[in-house]
């Protein structure tokens, strides 16, 4: 199955766009619990309240070999329904993009990956040419430091811009998003206007400062779906006691509710 079909079914089934980000920090989570062991209860706690996985390569990476297997042995307890984004923001020439394709989709199995477009669409056919597998383009993205870059402009359009229109021209297998953060809803919502049957996956809720409702509103499509928005830290460690899972459900739940509240919003 693709990751568009697996994506809307899953949406469908937990009426949710809530993505899940398990990026494990050992120092927030309760003492004597592996990596692998504490992925495992969010997910078995969250399964049916989510519309996708994240996991933040680096967070595993930075473990050393032993993060990569934790990460392995947390890609074998997903769910089979419900996608898994592997968020890596790789971007390369084109013999590394394909091998990092090659990485991220054959050897790790995600549904899909973020890709930093920046070298150009070269860097980026490699991941795009798996035509069942998702391709999120970091468009304008949520750091403070975004702006540096991205708010340039060039011929008097925003850079951000020109990367959802690019996204749009390369997008010949209807397999690739853009990734959009929730700390700039005004360029959601614009974004949202240039790509309207595009996938947005939204990061910066929560302890970035996204606002919930706003992001809701303006990242969704006519139809109150194809935004992905993502929270991690305010769902991995609503607590850091014994009762980590209970309270992760607890907040992915009310989370969940307040997206369905917005998800409808009555465009102009």
């Amino acid at each position: 199955m693709g990751f568009k079909k697996k994506l809307r079914e899953a949406v469908d089934r937990n009426a949710s766009l809530l993505c899940v980000g398990l990026d494990p920090e050992p120092s927030q989570m309760p003492p004597g619990i592996t990596i692998s062991e504490f992925n495992r209860a969010i997910i078995d706690a969250t399964r049916d309240l989510v519309c996708a996985y994240k996991p933040n390569l680096a967070f595993y990476e930075a473990e050393g070999i032993d993060g990569l297997r934790a990460l392995e042995e947390t890609l074998r307890h997903m769910p089979a329904d419900i996608p898994v984004i592997g968020d890596a923001k790789r971007g390369d020439i084109g013999n590394t993009a394909r091998k990092y394709a090659q990485a991220l989709f054959d050897s790790f199995g995600f549904d899909a990956a973020t890709v930093n477009p920046y070298l150009g669409y070269d860097s980026v056919e490699p991941f795009i040419s798996y035509p069942k597998k998702g391709v999120f383009l970091l468009c304008r993205t949520s750091n403070p430091s975004a702006k540096d870059f991205q708010d340039l402009k060039c011929e008097g359009t925003p850079l951000y811009e020109l990367v959802a229109r690019k996204a749009l021209d390369w997008n010949v297998h209807g397999n690739i998003g853009l990734v959009v953060g929730a700390t700039f809803p005004q360029e959601l919502e614009r974004i949202r206007r240039l790509c309207p049957a595009m996938p947005l996956l939204i990061p910066g809720v929560g302890s970035q400062g996204g606002d919930l409702p706003t992001v809701t509103r303006c990242g969704v499509d006519e139809t109150g779906g194809n935004a992905i928005i993502n929270v991690s830290r305010a769902v991995l460690y609503a607590s850091k006691g014994t009762d980590f899972a209970e309270a992760a459900r607890a907040a992915a739940e009310t989370v969940r509710n307040t997206m369905n509240a917005h998800r409808h919003p009555q465009r102009p």
